[in-house]
């Protein structure tokens, strides 16, 4: 099964809580309320420089991608 780059998430025990999960490598939730980010991979220290040149862009990506979603409910 193939699944969109990212997924917007909804949980009632997390009221305020706003959560886009990025399904390709490298996977993550992001908490758009406070920007905690969980990764759903398990990293060495050689990847650690790679990631946080990707991360940026990536948190980014996830915030265009929720402002997207979210215009498209308003319209």
């Amino acid at each position: 099964m193939e699944f969109p780059k990212f997924l917007l998430g909804d949980n009632t025990d997390y009221p305020d809580a706003i959560f886009v999960v990025h399904t390709e490598f490298p996977r993550f939730i992001i908490n758009l309320e406070n920007d905690e980010v969980e990764w759903l991979e398990d990293f060495d220290k050689s990847d650690e420089e790679e990631l946080a040149n990707e991360a940026e862009g990536l948190i980014a990506q996830a915030t265009e991608f929720y402002d997207r979603e979210v215009a498209r409910y308003e319209e």
